[in-house]
């Protein structure tokens, strides 16, 4: 069997992305279980880990939601073990209920919570910067930033977590999750030890006698934990000849060294990994210097603590940050290097990005060929036109967001992770005309239960249509509590999204073929009447497996994939296949439609709404 990525032995050097590194990281301290959500950009510290947990005795969990996926980890950790949980940035929120109480309890075996946030919102709702997050709970925060960093911190950070008996932030961004570099690698332990429960009621239970003698003691730890920093390993100063210094942390350290070499500059940079809390003896050294720009993705949280410090010192350095720093997107070596160059006092002009005389076409994001998606938004928007209805469209985090694009326009909003059902139920209550919540299978199971209990409790008329393609699609195909199987592909139990919605006294409840246009269209319209006559929430569930994942197992199966192709002489150009359906494997050559074999997956749909029968497979020719 073929070594995972992290696997190695010490000293052995491996090119690894950030998540990866910081997977192997928590091998090396002896985690003993990982739970996380799938979001990007955090999704592959856990697949990489699932993929070794049996062997080094790790349990490794796809959760339902952050929420749960922090739990998991807390609860390990009152047992005495090790404990990383991962989520994306927005997941935070998810998980923030207990995070805050985590804050006063403190751990018993080191937590680790990573949050990848997201700068620039590659993939996101957002640019949040949970730093703030650490700050409000309690929970200090800490940035790598490269993998080998990020490796080596992970690491660490589990005994700092134990030292001081509380959880610990390990913040990624975007640009380290996903690059990769060299990472030297250590050794993985196995700490053999016992899980016991840490019986102490005093502790674990909040209740109003205990807590405010619970925030005096998170105090005291934070107040200890920022004095030793000031020699953390990860906090480092490189002296320099100019009359000014860098404080730079996670990444923007990298985007430092790069930008001074460029301009020829030499100011001491001060290499900041503790983002909070700020050491305040650390910073002061800093403060020396007359004048500091501080080098941070999105907001100014060391900024705003070295203000403070430098306030309350008494000093007058001069303190750069977002007036130089832009608080909105990404950072790279120009805009670093624009902002050294004001304080130096040279001039600096960004390079030119290369003219290239090509005039590409637009290419807006688009539903796979074959997505069971495409075709169900297809029929309920006939549905809805037959009915003379024009609901409002409520969407949900996920690969059927693209319905908001045309042809489809069938996102009036998508806010977060079952915000469809919420949102539209607010809606609903007061709206003439239908609300239609689309939400998918992944996302129901997360966040889109508690909003259906709620429909149904209050007697919302609202529609709701899960999209399920029995897997976590937009994030790499992990699976959920409906796929049947784990994240080793290890046998589990199918919990049917159209049971959960009966048993919590849904009464409309039908389940369609995501590819039977004229089924989900009819159920549709069903559905509809019945939410206006019975003023009752009603359920659909739209089920065909993730074309994607189809195509590989076909392929890995030797199933045969039998194409479609357009008969010219039947077809009446109307072009519904290809400006309606909108199937990327559809296109317009000159003043023909035509669909293309290799993108085609053979899943007939088109031939089903081609009003001329001129849309047939390809096995049809040879008879």
């Amino acid at each position: 069997m073929a070594k995972n990525i992290i696997e190695g032995t010490p000293g052995e050097v491996k090119l690894l992305m950030g998540n990866e590194a910081i997977a192997r990281g928590a091998l090396e301290a002896g985690v003993s279980i990982a739970t996380a959500y799938p979001g990007t950009p955090s999704t592959e510290i856990i697949e990489t880990l699932a993929e070794v947990g049996n062997k080094y005795g790790v349990y490794v969990e796809w959760s339902t939601n952050e929420k749960v996926a922090l739990e998991m980890a807390i609860g390990a950790s009152m047992m005495g073990l090790r404990a990383l949980t991962a989520m994306k940035h927005v997941g935070v929120n998810v998980a923030s209920d207990p995070l805050m109480s985590l804050g006063y309890t403190g751990v018993v075996g080191g937590l680790v919570i990573v949050t990848a946030d997201d700068p620039n919102a590659h993939s996101s709702q957002n640019e949040q910067d949970n730093r703030i997050y650490g700050i409000h709970s309690y929970i200090p925060v800490f940035e790598p930033y490269s993998p080998q960093e990020a490796k080596d911190m992970t690491k660490d950070l589990f005994d700092l977590s134990e030292k001081y008996a509380i959880a610990v932030f390990l913040r990624s961004t975007t640009r380290l999750s996903h690059s990769r570099g060299e990472v030297k690698l250590g050794e993985v332990q196995n700490l053999g030890r016992k899980p016991v429960f840490h019986r102490d009621p005093e502790r674990w239970a909040l209740l109003p006698p205990y807590n405010l003698a619970k925030h005096r003691e998170v105090l005291g730890k934070l107040e200890r934990l920022e004095a030793d920093l000031a020699g953390f390993k990860y906090n480092w100063v490189e002296e320099g000849s100019s009359d000014f210094a860098v404080i730079a942390s996670g990444v923007s350290y990298a985007y430092v060294k790069e930008a001074v070499e460029k301009l020829g500059v030499k100011p001491t940079i001060f290499k900041l990994s503790s983002t909070f809390p700020v050491p305040r003896k650390f910073a002061l050294e800093a403060l020396k210097y007359g004048k500091v720009l501080v080098v941070e993705e999105l907001e100014p949280i060391v900024e705003n603590q070295l203000k403070v410090i430098a306030y309350e010192e008494g000093l007058k350095t001069q303190i750069f940050g977002k007036n130089l720093i832009p608080r909105v997107g990404e950072l790279n070596t120009s805009i670093v290097a624009s902002a050294i160059s004001k304080l130096a006092g040279i001039p600096y002009s960004p390079p030119n990005a290369p003219k290239v005389n090509l005039e590409l076409p637009s290419r807006p994001p688009v539903l796979c060929a074959g997505c069971g998606h495409r075709s169900t938004y297809y029929a309920v928007k006939l549905a809805a036109m037959r009915a003379r209805v024009k609901p409002v469209y409520a969407n949900d985090i996920g690969c059927y967001t693209l319905g908001f694009y045309p042809p489809f326009n069938m996102a009036d909003f998508t806010w977060s992770m079952g915000s469809a059902i919420g949102i539209g139920m607010g809606i609903a209550k007061f709206s003439e005309e239908p609300v239609i919540a689309f939400i998918g299978d992944s996302t129901f199971y997360h966040a889109g239960i508690p909003g259906l209990i709620n429909a149904v409790y209050n007697g919302i008329p609202l529609l709701v249509i899960v999209m399920d393609n029995g897997i976590t699609a937009m994030t790499g195909h992990q699976p959920h509590p409906g796929s049947g199987y784990g994240p080793t592909g290890e046998t589990r139990p199918v919990i049917r999204i159209e049971d959960i919605a009966k048993a919590v006294g849904v009464e409309f409840v039908e389940v369609v073929d995501a590819y039977d246009v004229e089924a989900v269209r009819s159920t549709t319209e069903k559905a509809l009447k019945f939410i206006k006559e019975k003023k009752k929430p009603a359920v659909i569930v739209s089920r065909r497996p993730c074309a994607l994942m189809e195509l590989r197992r076909k392929r890995a199966q030797g199933e045969e994939i039998v194409p479609y192709y357009i008969d010219q002489e039947k077809c009446i150009k109307c072009g519904i296949c290809v400006d309606k359906f909108s199937c990327p494997a559809i296109v317009r050559e000159g003043d023909r439609i035509v669909i293309i074999p290799e993108l085609c997956v053979g899943c007939g749909v088109c031939a089903q709404i081609c009003p001329a029968k001129a849309i047939k497979p390809v096995k049809s020719i040879k008879g």
